[in-house]
């Protein structure tokens, strides 16, 4: 048994971290991978920007519906068969993307069917498998997981924008089938399990046992019933909002935009694709660390911070193209701040509805996310082909992100409103 080979010292939570680590910065590379590309389908298939961005756009857009669907799906078929079948469905759509020729094939393989899939393995996996395995050290192991999530859309974009510049865009392509299917896939059937007390442990920190929720025989109901109860928060509709503008200023903007804004200033691809490396490794610091803090400071104000100081950046990234220095601190205070949003929004989704419901609620919260990602994804590309430039998008997103920050401090938290009534004094 695996326990017996990392030691008894060790709680077989953080091994389920480290396969969900490895899970999630594969997927989220799988992913990102349309950013790269843009320009070589543009280039051979003659597309416009816009055409392509559709397809981009649906498969963000479906990324963040099926996030609280699968989130049902986990709590009724368990976490292992519900990541197996998404990852065989990622490398199905990804091989049968090589042999498209028009653009309807390019928005249902990369959009519906790869879109959809990696919703299944995305940020609200991250949350069940925290809520689920730890009852303490949450946010750090929140923090950890979200910036693989976001790390992934970076860190293999250099050498998936190497392979369509060396070799041709189809074989990036298939690079993702291949390493969905002989790396990710074995490691999560071996080694996932559904919950510590399926294998006679509990939740790493806790002091005694924690009950199994039963299983629902309706899958979707849950997510439903999750979305009807977020409806009637106040907390729900602020983090969706803040979470809509958060999307918007990484995934569709930033992550799919910033290779096709970098060649329009005559760098190349490659080098594009760096600048998204070299965040995705700062955003494994900064995510984490924000989950260490969450754990600490009040996550509101965090938020504020986040998106405050996100805002000022993007505002500044066209004056940045001028400075290759620029661009590289660009590229490290945005890594910083790319998804440190996700641990505090977390706690706050936890705090005000149940660790039980935090998956499936903070699923639709996530799904504003991928709204804003798509909305971002069309709206660049179009504006590029209305006004021949990315400036006008960049600043209207650096100013959506203030916006967010003052609504961030609106925001109630629960746990610090929930205080004990004290005794009445004894007539």
């Amino acid at each position: 048994m695996i326990e017996r080979l990392i030691g008894r010292p060790l709680h077989y939570a953080w091994l389920i971290v480290i396969v969900t680590f490895v899970t999630l910065i594969t997927t989220a590379g799988f992913r990102a991978t349309p950013g790269v590309l843009i320009v070589p389908l543009q280039n051979e298939f003659g597309w416009s920007r816009g055409t392509i961005s559709i397809a981009i756009s649906i498969g963000l857009l479906l990324f963040g519906l099926t996030a609280p669907f699968s989130a049902a799906l986990m709590d009724r078929f368990g976490v292992r068969k519900v990541i197996l079948v998404a990852v065989t469905t990622i490398a199905a759509g990804a091989s049968l993307t090589t042999v498209m020729n028009a653009p309807y094939q390019l928005d249902l393989l990369w959009g519906v069917v790869v879109g959809g899939a990696t919703g299944a393995v995305s940020v609200p996996l991250a949350a069940t498998i925290a809520n689920r395995w730890f009852s303490t050290r949450r946010g750090l192991v929140t923090g950890i997981l979200t910036a693989s999530n976001a790390s992934g859309q970076m860190i293999f974009l250099p050498a998936l924008a190497w392979l369509a510049t060396a070799y041709g865009w189809r074989w990036a392509a298939l690079s993702v089938a291949i390493v969905a299917m002989t790396i990710v896939f074995p490691v999560v059937a071996i080694v996932v399990r559904d919950r510590p007390q399926s294998m006679g442990i509990e939740p790493y920190g806790a002091t005694e046992p924690v009950p199994v929720p039963e299983r629902s025989p309706h899958p979707f109901r849950p997510a439903i019933q999750g979305l009807m109860l977020g409806f009637r928060s106040r907390v729900f509709w602020l983090l969706s909002a803040t979470f809509f503008i958060c999307g918007l200023s990484t995934n569709g903007l930033i992550g799919t935009h910033l290779i096709p804004a970098a060649i329009d200033h005559h760098m190349r691809a490659v080098t594009g694709a760096s600048l998204l490396a070299l965040m995705g490794l700062f955003d494994v610091i900064g995510t984490t660390l924000s989950g260490w803090l969450t754990d600490k400071l009040d996550p509101r104000h965090l938020l504020a911070w986040y998106y405050g100081l996100r805002g000022l950046a993007v505002i500044a990234l066209p004056a940045a193209f001028g400075s290759g220095y620029a661009l590289v601190a660009f590229a490290v205070f945005y890594g910083l701040d790319w998804v440190a949003t996700v641990p505090p929004t977390v706690a706050l989704t936890a705090d005000t509805f149940g660790r039980e419901r935090v998956g499936i609620v903070f699923g639709w919260i996530f799904a504003s996310h991928q709204f804003g990602a798509a909305a971002a994804a069309w709206l660049a590309g179009a504006s590029r082909g209305w006004f021949g430039t990315y400036t006008y998008a960049f600043v209207s997103a650096g100013v959506l992100c203030l916006l967010a920050s003052c609504l961030s401090l609106a925001i109630n938290r629960p746990s610090l409103l929930r205080r004990p009534t004290p005794a009445p004094a004894p007539a």
